[in-house]
């Protein structure tokens, strides 16, 4: 939410956000993370279209991708052990955007997120993490940065002046 609240209504991107969660998920994270923020927050449907100034809510028990401007949504099998998963999301927006897509791994246990975050970096993209000494659980950045490469380890206000000043053409200093 911190991260969501520092952005401005009027960003030129969309972003997509997965939070692992069962298929008995009845949380509203939309409606939870929307309290925040300026943008548009939703939990979207399957091939919705991509819109600026749109953050994107993976739903309970489906993996979110980014395929030609709109928002596929896919039962297959769990990776990681959850669906939705973060790989799935961060592959296909590599895949659609290439260098125009900034991964962002924040606290969580595991590794999910890692190859997608690769993914990104191979299409030269970019790839941040929260940093592992302010995250809740430092599992998943710090396995990012330990097998990835990881462009910066920001703090979540840094993350989120960072999605700015990069969605507006400017770069984040390593």
């Amino acid at each position: 939410m911190r991260i969501l609240s520092r952005l401005p209504s009027t960003l030129p991107a969309f972003m997509g956000v997965v939070i692992h969660r069962g298929a008995g998920s009845t949380s509203s994270w939309s409606e939870v993370l929307g309290q925040k923020t300026k943008l548009r927050v939703i939990e979207p449907g399957n091939g919705d279209p991509l819109t600026n100034g749109t953050v994107y809510v993976a739903p309970a028990d489906c993996h979110m991708v980014f395929e030609q401007g709109t928002v596929i949504l896919r039962t297959g099998a769990k990776e990681h052990h959850t669906r939705p998963a973060v790989d799935p999301l961060f592959s296909s927006a590599a895949l659609a955007y290439r260098t125009r897509v900034v991964g962002v791994i924040l606290t969580g246990g595991g590794h999910d997120g890692m190859q997608g975050l690769l993914d990104v970096t191979m299409a030269g993209g970019l790839s941040l993490v929260q940093k592992p000494s302010e995250a809740q659980d430092a599992a998943m950045p710090e396995y990012a940065i330990a097998h990835d490469h990881v462009r910066a380890a920001l703090t979540v206000d840094e993350i989120g002046d960072a999605l700015v000043l990069l969605a507006r053409g400017g770069s984040v200093p390593t």
